[in-house]
């Protein structure tokens, strides 16, 4: 009886398949490889839109509360001013501050690593001590290697970034008239969607794609905050560096957090000794278990809800397609695909 059952299930399942849909399984394919070569020819083009697209979602929130009590002209006008004067101090001084303090902590760190007290050397003798005799020159060697080789990269970086100070001006520029014009825009998106869809396509970009990106920008920011405070209570030097490296990471979706406090804590293991480096992991591990179990859950709870697995493979995608910029997007984009195909079994329980 159960094998008739499957034998059916066997025709039902292959019956479906026909030289139509084999057909349109190639022209889907084709086109989705058309696309990738398309959006890396126009890498450059995407990465300004979109982070313009970015920040322009977060000044309407401003625009939006101003509205309440003055025009619309003289909101944006305010909101502009404002946001010029900010991006200006924060460009100038805290990104002089945060470029000084990693120069000096890229030094201190290779003058630690270098010298014979360092922290392999250190739990080597820690070892011997207690008759565990361990040689951890070959892990010391490679780790300053990889060291060495990982802050050059950083340090030769710096003046790519400081260099491309006419692509920040125009991803500015257009936020800007995306703030008076994105209406519109929308509106000419929303007229390429056939009429019946209109809906559940807006639902499914305001829910999944800008409730995500601003819920995981507020999340970042409170853990930067958390953990610049835990570095401060430490005595740990550079804790602005430290806590803006914790933030940056964790607006990767799913292992963000994990990988930030991993690189800070060895950073500060190497700086401050093993019982610091502990008790800092320690305290990093319990904030991030309250973003994950306790802030997490009521900031996202309107938003993208993906299964673990979906979020990781969208990530891998998302990295080998359009490489940071598909880190920080991939997530968001698959809870659209997910929301508006209405795929059950790749949400979250």
């Amino acid at each position: 009886m159960n094998n008739s059952q499957q034998q059916t299930t066997k025709k039902t399942f292959w019956s479906k398949f026909s030289t139509n849909t084999l057909v349109r399984f190639l022209l889907f394919a084709a086109c989705g490889w058309v696309l990738v070569k398309v959006f890396w020819y126009f890498k450059d083009v995407v990465f300004i839109f979109t982070f313009a697209t970015i920040l322009a979602l977060i000044l309407n929130y401003p625009i939006c509360y101003l509205e309440r009590f003055l025009r619309r002209g003289f909101a944006l006008g305010t909101v502009i001013a404002i946001s010029l004067l900010t991006i200006i101090l924060l460009f100038v001084f805290v990104g002089n501050i945060l470029i000084t303090q990693l120069q000096q902590l890229a030094g201190l760190l290779l003058q630690i690593i270098n010298s014979s007290n360092n922290p392999i050397n250190q739990l080597e003798s820690a070892l011997s001590n207690r008759n565990i005799p361990i040689n951890l020159e070959a892990i010391e060697i490679q780790i300053r290697n990889w060291f060495v080789s990982g802050m050059n990269m950083i340090l030769g970086f710096l003046p790519n970034i400081l260099g491309s100070y006419v692509g920040f001006i125009i991803i500015i520029v257009i936020a800007f008239f995306m703030l008076t014009d994105g209406g519109r825009i929308w509106q000419l998106i929303l007229k390429m969607i056939p009429h019946n869809q209109r809906d559940r396509f807006s639902t499914a970009i305001q829910k999944n794609f800008i409730g995500f990106l601003r819920g995981q920008l507020l999340i970042s920011f409170i853990l930067s905050i958390a953990t610049f405070l835990v570095f401060v209570l430490f005595g740990i030097p550079f804790p602005f560096l430290l806590a803006i490296t914790v933030g940056i990471f964790d607006l990767i979706p799913g292992i963000g957090a994990t990988l930030g406090i991993t690189l800070v804590s060895l950073i500060i293991l190497i700086q401050s000794g093993w019982i610091v480096g502990i008790k800092v992991l320690i305290a990093c591990i319990v904030l991030q278990q309250i973003q994950d179990n306790l802030l997490a859950p009521r900031v996202m709870q309107s938003t993208v809800h993906l299964n673990p697995i979906v979020v990781f493979f969208a990530l891998l995608i998302g990295t080998k397609i359009a490489g940071l910029l598909g880190v920080f997007l991939s997530i968001p984009i698959a809870g659209v695909i997910v929301s508006l195909l209405e795929i059950e079994e790749l949400q979250a329980n």
